[in-house]
């Protein structure tokens, strides 16, 4: 039954009837982008109530039977929709996005929920993460219903609130309360890979996403005597919390080479005609260019400290300090992580509030990576379709408790000097619309074969 919730979206789609994804997706993203669903975290904000009527109406006025489903709240919610295959012996898979996006803050040089079209991009929150996936897979299901394609093999399409807080309300919720959608998935498909890093002019990689970093966010707590400003103290919490978060910021973690950054760096070396070795920093970086803050971090653990707070008054010395910290885990060294924190804390702090999550790596193998690659190479023959480690965390974390194998798949064609990872979370979020339009159809070919 569909929800009583209003619909907020301002259609700017072709009519036509007949019109292929890539005449769609561009109109279904702007529509998206105009629809606010920023996912502060902290349980404000407007929820993906509205974007989830948009995705489920899209849907349902070509004649497919999608279901509306909330999480924990009225505001939290998103949609399903189950595709059945031509051969439904074989093991289904799971296609995945978000609804939610980030907070848009600071000078935008165009509207960051207009969506206006200029210099041939589409403007806005959401343009790459991840509401141009989104407006992808919807333009692909609307051109099936269409024209009765059928994929395949069974397929469940969903559509998922709160990513961007770690999917407690959304991929999480769901693996544990409607574990009835999952029955028969195997692997499943969402973001971030597909898109295209060019190494040489007119030589392409495109980046599949097989491995993601682990997640430890840590709330760190030193402890001292408090005490008058003016006054001798040696246990001072902001001094000892002060030390412990320079030697974390500081610490020169090891290269660490995954069996994913094995398989990356020879396609990236055969691709340059010369060995990338990921000890020379600055070599790697330069040779990774606009892709150096998605990938550049993905060679080691790291762990930044982001938040500070102490105090209540300029002359009083607290008795307690906190802060937070990022760590992100390269899958096989959690372990390492781990101890190597606990040596840093030297015993003058403790961890007092640590959210967890797992690590990802699979195999650069497989009937679903080869059709990836023959759908990439069908819409760009000198593409070369690699495996990459993401350094953020996605949505196939949840999933993977569930035996589920990932991968990172929303593909885009890029202009060379797009800093594309600059995008993602900051300010002028864009994406080109030739790439959009090449990535609707690349998606279209590889959901209906793979």
């Amino acid at each position: 039954m569909r929800d009583s919730a209003a619909l907020v979206f301002n259609a700017t789609m072709p009519t036509n009837l007949n019109a292929t994804p890539e005449q769609e997706v561009v109109g279904l993203l702007q529509d998206l982008i105009r629809i606010d669903s920023t996912n502060p975290g902290d349980g404000s904000g407007p929820g993906e109530i509205a974007v989830a009527d948009y995705v489920a109406e899209r849907l349902r006025e070509v004649g497919l039977d999608v279901e509306r489903y909330h999480t924990t709240s009225d505001r939290r919610a998103g949609a399903v929709l189950r595709v059945p295959g031509t051969d439904p012996s074989r093991p289904r898979l799971l296609v995945h996005a978000h609804l939610d996006v980030v907070q848009a803050v600071g000078e935008w040089t165009h509207p960051p929920f207009a969506a206006e079209i200029a210099d041939d991009m589409v403007w806005g929150r959401g343009a790459v993460d991840m509401k141009d996936g989104v407006a992808t897979i919807l333009a692909v299901l609307r051109s099936w219903a269409r024209t009765g394609t059928r994929p395949d093999r069974d397929m469940v399409f969903l559509f998922l609130p709160d990513e961007e807080a770690g999917g407690l309300h959304g991929a999480h919720w769901v693996t544990e309360h409607r574990r009835e959608w999952f029955e028969g998935v195997t692997e499943c498909v969402g973001e971030v890979g597909g898109f295209s890093f060019e190494v040489t002019p007119g030589r392409r990689l495109y980046l599949i996403e097989t491995a993601e970093k682990g997640l430890r966010w840590m709330r760190l707590r030193a402890t001292g005597r408090a005490g008058h400003g003016s006054m001798l103290n040696d246990n001072n919490s902001v001094t000892a919390l002060a030390e412990v978060l320079a030697r974390i910021g500081r610490h020169p973690w090891p290269v660490r080479i995954t069996e994913t950054n094995k398989r990356f760096l020879y396609e990236l070396s055969q691709a340059l005609g010369e060995d990338v070795d990921p000890h020379d920093t600055e070599r790697l970086l330069s040779v990774l260019g606009p892709l150096a803050g998605i990938v550049g971090s993905t060679f080691a653990n790291s762990a930044q400290p982001t938040m500070l707070q102490a105090g209540y008054k300029m002359n009083v010395i607290p008795e307690t300090a906190e802060a937070s910290v990022d760590g992100r885990v390269l899958p096989g060294y959690e372990d390492e992580f781990d101890a190597t924190i606990e040596q840093l804390l030297d015993g003058q702090a403790e961890i007092v509030d640590l959210f967890r999550d797992v690590t990802l790596e699979t195999t650069f193998d497989g009937p679903t990576v080869d059709a990836m690659a023959a759908a990439i190479r069908a819409e760009d023959p000198d593409g070369v379709p690699v495996p990459y480690t993401m350094s953020g965390g996605t949505d196939a974390k949840a999933f993977s408790q569930l035996g589920i194998r990932a991968f990172g798949f929303i593909p885009l064609r890029l202009p060379a000097d797009l800093e594309f990872s600059k995008l993602f979370h900051g300010v002028d979020e864009r994406v080109p619309v030739d790439a959009l339009t090449f990535g609707a159809r690349v998606m279209d070919r590889f959901l209906r074969t793979c």
